[in-house]
């Protein structure tokens, strides 16, 4: 594997997708498809040509692997790395104006993701994680990322995306951790993963995700010293319920609470 490549093809890809998303952003009459038979899943011409966008550089640059995307599926490579993308996580935000979608690019293989990107082109922020390297750049600079240390859940901060979060059953496991928490926000998207990762909040507790929506996290959080398991401990690669925390103490406290949700 040469993690300098993967490395450099990310961050092309990454180029790529700021280049085809950011003149949708905030643009009159963007127009969106809904995705969902039920409910609102959104779809714009942005999510769409940013993935294309990639698809293009990967396969010029890196034929071999596998792709898993969210808006054209897979496909079947040899070299046993996947390419795993979200060309825009939080189409909801990115049709309301609000910066906290982003870009996410997961390189894995069959353990899981090995290196990942979280992007935010209107912020000009990145932020990567895997193969040694945790850090971060934006119109501050470049620093290195690390998580918070252990503490309190009194003392915690948790965020995640929808309020209702999943089932209900999911919602209750979520409330029961909030009561115990300083402060909970919710509507971040994947930029609350970035968030955790840069040491700012302790948690994100979500249900209901894809594997491209949380691939790129678990790189990034992981290598910035956070801990992400589903909720009942177990690898969260595959989506479904997602636990992030920035140590093991917040970790421990919040999984106590959600392994006891049923389903």
């Amino acid at each position: 594997m040469n993690s300098d490549d993967i490395v450099q093809t990310a961050h092309a890809l990454a180029d790529a997708a700021r280049e085809a998303i950011l003149p949708f952003f905030r643009a009159e009459g963007l127009l969106s498809d809904n995705k969902a038979r039920a409910g609102f899943d959104p779809v714009t011409e942005a999510d769409r040509a940013a993935e294309r966008a990639m698809r293009d550089i990967l396969a010029e640059r890196r034929p071999e692997d596998s792709i898993l995307g969210e808006e054209y599926g897979e496909r079947r490579g040899r070299s046993g790395l996947t390419w795993v993308l979200d060309p825009i996580d939080g189409t909801r935000a990115f049709l309301s104006g609000t910066p906290t979608w982003g870009v996410l690019i997961a390189v894995s293989d069959e353990g899981g993701p090995v290196y990942g990107l979280i992007d935010q082109p209107y912020t000009g922020e990145r932020f990567e994680g895997g193969f040694g390297r945790a850090g971060m750049q934006g119109p501050q600079g470049a620093r290195a990322l690390a998580t918070l240390p252990g503490r309190a859940l009194s003392e915690a901060i948790l965020f995640t995306t929808f309020p209702e979060v999943g089932s209900a059953a999911e919602r209750e496991g979520f409330e029961a951790v909030a009561r115990e928490v300083k402060l909970t926000r919710f509507g971040m998207d994947c930029y609350a993963y970035a968030l955790l990762a840069a040491g700012q909040i302790d948690l994100v507790i979500e249900a209901g995700l894809q594997p491209y929506d949380v691939q790129a996290p678990i790189a990034v959080i992981e290598a910035a010293g956070g801990i992400v398991t589903d909720w009942q401990g177990q690898p969260a690669h595959g989506g479904g319920r997602v636990l992030a925390a920035a140590a093991p103490e917040q970790h421990a406290a919040a999984l106590e609470i959600l392994s006891k949700v049923e389903g």
